[in-house]
């Protein structure tokens, strides 16, 4: 929690507005029992209702100004509050966009999602606990008990005892809540990525008639997340009886003793029903207090959480990954791979061994191998969606680990394996691409990728909706839709990574010719596990178990890479290779 104190310090004046404010109202409500007092010993009992009407009205200005200084501190509490609450989600969004794909993997989606909103929803609830409920307590603690030591310190010394006594129970109740609060953000975790496995995957649920162990599979984790709420819910249930009776047995005491001392003339009346409400004060605002204290761990728990994302470091930070890269022909290339060894978080062995090739402007390397050779591997390393171990991968020969991320993709256009269209119409998802494209634009790249006229024709213009993931289209066309995206870009790098796999032969053709007079002043890597779809490349890679089996052009392959025949012949006829 106090690492995250940061972010109150935009708010420190309205903070301190706040303290001053619970201050205040501390006092006031400090003072009634006193001006109670008054009416009864100068009042009430002496028959003076002048002095009783003039100490009420007195009572009652004071029990509306405290009334209206409590609506004031809450208000400004919960703007304050709200706004750290905003400025964290914003801030941990922040994060998990710099984060690499490994990185953001050791999180994973659902609990993301839990931290970005339930955690900091607890974080929140527990600074404006410590703000409104603890900083309050210790103030009428020692006010009050100095107000009541100036009526009877005996009767006080009752209060103190009754005081300890809350404590105690207060803290033993905590101890035993805690570990049940910290349980209880993991289970959260669980739901969460068991209803997005649900959701995501439904099609494959309903295929294989799973939908009854997907049911049970979320009612055992909803039950369990329920149990350990209940399980904290029947300890608080106890917690106000407790409470109400300890409150209840010190007032017994406190009449008992008072009562033998105002027969004897030591303490007058009034002074006994002040302390009974200063002991009720007291007591009320140290319940409180101490409840802090018993919330506080599960704020604490979801800070932690909150904190593990802030301090995964961001890569580009990495001193051992800054170093110096010596100038030699490849810096004409440009992209070049240099040595390139990578493994995945958790992986016995690296998926990709020292790969080493380049591209120039203005030419096309392809990338093709067997399943788990690599192939997309290498498409996420360019715009560094992972970061390698080992060698260096440079654009127009600077090392891309010297860029900062945004400066990199800003170089590059991605075209996912896994097509992905937002939720909004068809020229926001291009706009993606380019902020400011017009129409004339979006046109022009669409009918690069084959699709204009789908567009214009049956899905009547750029302005019709796409639903949430592109789910109103096919898979092709969320692919030449994607690729629209890239294009209107311009970077200076396209990457796409098996992005003409739904295109049938015709359009794909189509497509890659037009999109060779489009990109003339870029460098194009193309992914493919069709050899048709690369054979027209100016420079193609084999893979072969994350290893450089050969690299050439289609029929420089066929002769010299027994890999490249091996997959070409299984695609192609006779014909088609000779």
């Amino acid at each position: 929690m106090l690492k995250l104190l940061k972010f109150l310090s935009p708010y420190k004046g309205k903070t301190a507005l706040i303290i001053v404010l619970l201050f205040l109202q501390v006092l006031g409500t400090l003072y009634i029992p006193t001006l109670t007092a008054d009416i009864v010993n100068n009042g009430i009992i002496t028959g003076n209702m002048d002095h009783v009407w003039k100490t009420g009205g007195i009572m009652l200005i004071v029990a509306v100004l405290t009334a209206c200084i409590s609506i004031a501190g809450t208000w400004f509490s919960t703007f304050t509050f709200s706004a750290v609450g905003r400025d964290i989600r914003n801030a941990l969004f922040e994060k998990s966009q710099a984060l690499t794909t490994n990185e953001f993997n050791r999180i994973g989606p659902a609990s993301m999602i839990t931290r970005c909103t339930n955690d900091i929803s607890q974080i929140q609830q527990g600074y404006t606990a410590a703000v409104e409920m603890l900083l309050p307590a210790p103030v009428m603690a020692a006010a009050g008990l100095i107000l009541a030591f100036s009526k009877s310190p005996e009767l006080t010394l009752i209060i103190v005892v009754f005081m300890v006594v809350v404590c105690l129970f207060t803290i033993l109740l905590g101890k035993t809540a805690m570990p049940l609060f910290v349980r209880m953000q993991v289970q959260l975790d669980k739901i969460n990525r068991i209803l997005r496995e649900y959701l995501t995957g439904i099609r494959v649920i309903r295929a294989f008639n799973r939908a009854e162990f997907e049911k049970n599979r979320i009612d055992k984790t909803s039950f369990d997340y329920a149990d350990i709420a209940i399980r904290i819910n029947k300890k608080f249930a106890v917690m106000i009886p407790v409470i109400m009776l300890i409150m209840n047995f010190c007032a017994v005491i406190m009449i008992g003793v008072g009562g033998n001392r105002v027969a004897g003339g030591q303490i007058q009346i009034g002074d006994i029903m002040a302390l009974i409400e200063y002991s009720v004060l007291i007591m009320m605002y140290l319940i409180m207090g101490m409840m802090v204290f018993v919330v506080f761990p599960r704020s604490q728990s979801c800070a932690n959480r909150v904190n593990e994302v802030f301090d995964i470091p961001i890569a580009a930070d990495r001193p051992d990954m800054k170093h110096e890269i010596k100038k030699n022909v490849g810096q004409t290339a440009k992209l070049e791979f240099r040595n390139v060894t990578f493994q995945y978080q958790g992986a016995e062995q690296p998926v990709l061994s020292d790969i080493s090739f380049f591209v120039r402007r203005g030419k096309s390397t392809a990338i093709i191998g067997g399943t788990g050779s690599g192939k997309s591997t290498i498409a996420s390393l360019i715009p560094r969606l992972y970061d390698i171990q080992s060698g260096a991968i440079l654009i127009d020969g600077i090392n891309i680990v010297k860029l900062t991320k945004a400066e990199l993709r800003k170089k590059i256009s991605f075209v996912s394996q896994k097509a992905f269209l937002f939720s909004g119409t068809i020229a926001d998802n291009l706009r993606h691409g380019k902020a400011d494209a017009t129409l004339e634009e979006m046109r022009h790249a669409a009918q690069i990728a084959q699709i204009d006229e789908f567009i214009m024709v049956q899905s009547k213009g750029y302005d019709a909706p796409v639903s949430q993931g592109g789910q109103n289209f096919s898979g092709g066309q969320r692919q030449r839709l994607s690729i629209v995206r890239a294009l209107l870009k311009k970077p200076e790098i396209y990457v796409f990574d098996d992005s003409f796999s739904a295109l049938d032969f015709k359009t794909d053709a189509k497509l890659r010719a037009a999109l060779k007079d489009e990109i003339k002043e870029s460098a194009a890597i193309i992914v493919a596990q069709r050899v048709s779809t690369i054979m027209d490349a100016d420079q193609i890679v084999v893979l072969d178990q994350g290893r450089i089996a050969g690299i050439g052009t289609h029929r420089e392959l066929l002769k010299n890479c027994p890999v490249y025949y091996q997959i070409a012949s299984s695609q192609l006829s006779e014909e088609e290779l000779t």
